[in-house]
């Protein structure tokens, strides 16, 4: 049996753990590197993976931190936004609310094939010098403390092997080697199912209408590489494209509202799209002999008791927390695990006591978490309003890019100084998210909400847009500053127009103000 020493040994060679060593590597160029994968590589084209659809920050990720933007150019398929269809039991998509952009929004986000995308990985991450071990299975591990080092026992096909590593990081997805050995799942009172399947053929969504009108409404027009959401009460479905030429399939609902029993196979998924989603459903029906592969996840959301150890080990990617594909937001939580985790990397050479750092990068990650969370736990009830979820995605989103984003794309996850500063206006945001998303249930309690033949256009709100494209912005210190204060202004006026389009300034529903209609919701935000 062979035995070596590692700065940073990685269980998991998928997306998270790829990532991870890429990044490691362009911080740390000298670092020794190992990454152990299960999987032998190369991985099938449309590989079954939880995760093809980014946004900003992951995308942004991809792109700068690791400076893979022109993989991502070439291989796979630039979105056009997220797009969503208030079509339950319609075959008339063209004559629903439909709500998205009319155009592409400057910030690039992806559609991910993650076979490609991981075969691609894993050849980088060995031109970069990681020491990629595909085919690798690990036996078992033993966990250091108070400055001892972790061992790892792994078999491949040149046998049996025990290596010594300074950081232990694991990425190994739901199989969760340390979350499971120390015992960190915890329910975070978010359950959903999900069943998802690849189809070789492309679902042209804008082939299921000839209307012209509606096809008019998008430049270019083309729908089908959007993320397309199809929304119902308690449940929604997607339709994402992939770079191979497959197309991803998948159905999310709240466990309460639509058993997972009744969907579980492929043959029952087709006959409840055919009840609840019929143009979709027709659509695979008239595909299903490219059928690829199909998979179900039960109660797919969990969270963590701990991410990072002052032992000198870490959790990323599933492998520690996941929240909700609804807005696809895991490639962002692999970034910002990944970005602590290599800060918390930096200390350690530098010869610093790294335990106060893992205890607070671990509360800011968990701060974010607990945010994003509170945008879909106990929602899903109300995903099928064709009037209050348009105005919940324009409020997640404003939240989204007017917080978050702006300290990915600034590089300042892992300024305390800043953060510290700058509290007071972020713990504002944070309640002011959380009552709305209490006002979102409430609004939806009081009824409505029907779809009708309408674009609800994103790019019809000037600020929407414009806090799109600004996320690129240079800002210095005060720079970053004087943005956050802006748009934390700004989420406060969103808020307040919300309300009032709700019923009540005071988050109690009443009847609409006046006894008026009340206005259309873009008239209200714009």
């Amino acid at each position: 049996m062979s035995e070596t020493t590692h700065e940073a040994v990685i269980l998991g060679g998928g997306l998270a753990g790829l990532c991870l060593a890429l990044q490691l590597r362009g911080e740390f160029p000298d670092m020794d590197i190992l990454v152990l994968e299960r999987n032998r590589h190369p991985l099938p084209a449309a590989a079954h993976k939880v995760g093809e659809s980014t946004v900003e920050i992951g995308a942004h990720y991809f792109d700068h931190t690791l400076g893979l933007r022109e993989h991502m150019d070439t291989a796979h398929i630039r979105k056009f936004g997220l797009r969503y269809f208030f079509s339950d039991g319609r075959a008339d998509v063209q004559n629903t609310t439909e709500l998205g952009v009319s155009r592409i929004l400057p910030i690039p986000s992806y559609q991910i094939d993650r076979g490609i995308f991981e075969n691609f990985l894993g050849e980088e991450a060995r031109r970069r010098g990681i020491d990629f071990r595909d085919g690798a299975t690990v036996k078992g591990f033993a966990v250091g403390e108070h400055g001892a080092t972790h061992t790892v026992r792994f078999i491949d096909a040149d046998g049996e092997h025990a290596v010594r590593a300074r950081w232990l990081l694991d990425a190994s997805g739901r199989a969760a080697l340390l979350r499971r050995r120390f015992d960190l799942t915890l329910d975070n009172g978010h359950h959903a199912n999900a069943v998802w399947f690849r189809m070789g053929a492309k679902l042209d969504i804008d082939s299921w209408s000839d209307d012209a009108d509606w096809r008019g409404r998008v430049s270019p027009p083309e729908r089908w590489r959007s993320t397309n959401h199809l929304m119902g009460a308690g449940y929604w479905a997607w339709l994402i494209p992939l770079g191979s030429g497959a197309h991803s399939v998948g159905i999310v609902t709240d466990a309460a509202m639509h058993p997972l029993e009744g969907m579980r196979d492929f043959d029952l998924a087709l006959a409840w799209l055919h009840a609840r989603q019929p143009a979709m459903g027709h659509a695979i029906a008239a595909e299903r002999d490219s059928l690829l592969d199909f998979r179900f996840l039960r109660d797919y959301s969990h969270s963590s008791r701990q991410l990072f150890s002052a032992d000198r080990w870490a959790l990323t990617g599933e492998a520690g927390t996941f929240l909700d594909p609804f807005y696809s937001p895991g490639s962002d939580f692999i970034a910002i695990a990944n970005t602590y985790i290599v800060a918390l990397i930096g200390h350690d050479r530098a010869g610093r006591n790294i335990a106060p750092y893992a205890h607070f990068y671990e509360k800011l990650y968990f701060s974010f978490y607990e945010n994003t969370l509170a945008l879909f736990r106990d929602q899903y009830p109300l995903f099928g309003n064709a009037e209050v979820l348009p105005a919940k995605v324009i409020w997640d989103y404003a939240y989204y890019w007017g917080v978050l984003c702006q300290l990915m794309f600034q590089q300042r996850l892992t300024d305390l100084n800043l953060l510290g500063d700058m509290r007071p206006e972020l713990e504002h945001a944070q309640a002011l998210n959380t009552r709305m998303q209490q006002l979102f249930r409430q609004w939806h309690a009081a009824g409505g909400g029907q779809s009708r033949r309408e674009m609800l256009d994103q790019c019809a709100l000037t600020w929407f847009a414009d806090l799109n494209a600004t996320l690129t912005d240079p800002l210095d210190d005060a720079g970053i500053r004087s943005r956050l204060r802006d748009n934390v202004r700004l989420l406060d006026g969103i808020a307040d127009a919300l309300t009032l389009q709700a019923g009540g300034a005071d988050a109690r529903l009443h009847a609409p103000l006046s006894g008026q209609p009340r206005p259309a919701l873009f008239t209200a935000l714009a």
